[in-house]
C-alpha cells in the first residue's frame, strides 16, 4: 500500500516561479523542501532537480542528492551537504540552481524525491543518470514538485 509520498516548498507553489533568490540569476542558493508521506519500508531517499526544457539532447540537472534518511522530513534552505552529493550538469557537486538562456521561455524544473527499498552504495558524485540506473529496480514510491523560471 503506497503512503501517498508528496514534496514540496514554501518557496514556490507547484508550477510556480521560482523565486530569484534560488536561482543563477540571484543567490543561487537551494530552496527549502518538504515532503510527507514515506511509504514503511523506505530505507533511503533520494532527491533529484533536472530541466528537461534545457537545449540539450537530455535536459540539464540542477541537484543530485542520495543517502537521505528515510525519517528526514525535507532540506532546509541552503541544505543538502549533509547528505552525499552527486554531480550537477555545471560539473559540480550541490546546488546550482536556473540558469535558462535569456529569451528561451519558460523552463520546467523537476523536483524529484525517490523512496528507496535499498541503501545507495555510493561515494559522493554520481550523476542523475547513474543515480536512476542504480535505483531503477529499487524504488518504492517517487513524487514531484516542478517549479518554472524565465530569464
Amino acid at each position: 500500500m503506497f503512503a501517498d509520498l508528496k514534496i514540496f516548498s514554501p518557496a514556490f507553489d507547484n508550477l510556480g516561479s521560482i523565486p530569484d533568490r534560488h536561482t543563477g540569476s540571484g543567490e543561487d542558493v537551494s530552496p527549502e523542501l518538504g515532503w510527507t508521506g514515506v511509504p514503511d519500508g523506505t530505507s533511503q531517499l533520494a532527491l533529484i532537480c533536472h530541466d528537461p526544457d534545457a537545449p540539450m539532447p537530455d535536459g540539464f540537472t540542477h541537484w543530485v542528492i542520495y543517502g537521505i534518511p528515510a525519517d528526514e522530513s525535507g532540506l532546509s534552505e541552503g541544505g543538502g551537504g549533509q547528505f552525499v552529493e552527486g554531480q550537477n550538469d555545471f560539473g559540480n557537486s550541490g546546488w546550482n540552481g536556473p540558469a535558462p538562456p535569456e529569451g528561451h521561455g519558460v523552463h520546467h524544473y523537476y523536483f524529484w524525491l525517490y523512496a528507496l527499498d535499498t541503501e545507495i552504495d555510493a561515494g559522493p558524485g554520481l550523476s542523475r543518470l547513474e543515480l536512476l540506473d542504480r535505483i531503477r529496480d529499487h524504488v518504492v514510491e517517487q513524487a514531484r514538485l516542478v517549479g518554472t523560471y524565465e530569464i
